[in-house]
């Protein structure tokens, strides 16, 4: 057994955490009086029980929460804010690249342009990762009941602002009858704008969405893909490709995308050779850190240390920055992780 001391020290890789899942509670309650908008409590602790959802039948309940945060983020202060933040609270969790994903779309209620909400967010980004030396990158993600023309907008504003650290393009939201190919057209425009693909499937959806992202929408890596299990070929292929598994177990556990911990598939897709890394999607909502997540693929999956070590090199290798870049982080990870015992 290792001890938690052991695996908190452990330099770690975030490839999928949701910037309007992960505000900090005061942080809500602070920009909740500037917009004079109404929370549940004002109290800091109560907030985070309350965002902390574990009444959830499904993905669609766990997603209604983030409408509290949404509100939030509609001006280029606060979405400066939350970016700066998240940076800061991951370097204290020893986290070394972070990549933030986020539907700018989302923040338009007030009149912001989508260029005017990703160079908001970049700039918190960098400001955080030149005072505490977390790499950085910026995912902008399209929502599946989005008609496809706005994917499309998202996808060129993206690629557009590649300039400002936009590494990648992704679909997120409810997954069940939204198919992702219905977005071709933005996956194509992102590919061709040389930003790196994931896709979130699999999770409420089966093998099938997982299959689409792939094929249709050209997936570098794929969101939670906790269903691939059903689809052995497709398992296969998925391994045989180097296509990275983005892995968050208390998030499923949330969204009853899986009954346990125990019963997570990223256990069996570590050992069939898939390469997956262990995220947090939401810190907020899942009440989570990523210390917690490998924390708990230790006590609940039997993760050992040398296990753990390689999911943080998968997720180095899988991350979007340019090449050169991963291969001095990806030395920089592997020194580290040998000089911890």
């Amino acid at each position: 057994m290792l001890t938690r001391d052991t695996v908190a020290r452990l330099p770690k890789v975030e490839l999928h955490v949701h910037l309007d899942g992960s505000l900090r509670p005061q942080t809500m309650l602070d920009l909740a009086r500037e917009a004079g908008i109404a929370l549940p409590t004002e109290d800091p602790e109560a907030l985070r029980r309350f965002m902390h959802v574990q009444d959830a039948h499904d993905l669609e309940e766990y997603l209604r929460r983030f409408d509290y945060t949404i509100g939030l983020l509609q001006t280029p202060e606060a979405i400066e804010r939350v970016a700066y933040e998240m940076v800061a609270d991951a370097a204290a969790d020893n986290v070394r690249y972070l990549e933030v994903r986020y539907c700018p779309w989302l923040s338009t209620r007030g009149g912001l342009a989508l260029e005017e909400i990703i160079t908001a967010e970049a700039a918190g980004l960098a400001r955080g990762a030149a005072e505490f030396g977390v790499r950085t990158g910026i995912i902008n993600c399209s929502l599946r009941h989005y008609d496809p023309a706005q994917s499309v907008a998202i996808a060129k504003a993206s690629v557009a602002c590649r300039d400002h650290g936009v590494l990648g393009f992704d679909l997120a939201g409810g997954e069940a009858g939204r198919p992702p190919g219905r977005h071709r057209e933005a996956f194509e425009i992102a590919r061709r704008g040389y930003l790196g693909i994931t896709v979130h499937a699999g999770e409420a959806a089966g093998a099938e969405s997982i299959a689409e992202a792939i094929f249709l929408c050209q997936a570098d890596r794929l969101g939670h893909g906790t269903r691939l299990r059903e689809d052995p070929e497709l398992l296969a292929y998925v391994r045989d490709r180097r296509i990275l598994v983005e892995i968050n177990v208390t998030s499923n556990l949330l969204t009853r995308a899986v009954a346990t911990a125990a019963e997570h598939p990223v256990r069996a897709y570590y050992d069939q050779g898939l390469a997956v890394s262990l995220c947090t999607d939401g810190w907020l909502m899942s009440n989570v850190t990523l210390t917690d997540e490998f924390w708990l693929a230790h006590t609940a999956l039997g993760f050992g240390r040398e296990e753990l070590d390689q999911m943080i090199l998968y997720g180095c290798d899988g991350g979007f920055l340019p090449w050169p870049e991963r291969c001095a982080l990806r030395a920089e990870l592997e020194l580290e992780l040998a000089a911890i015992p």
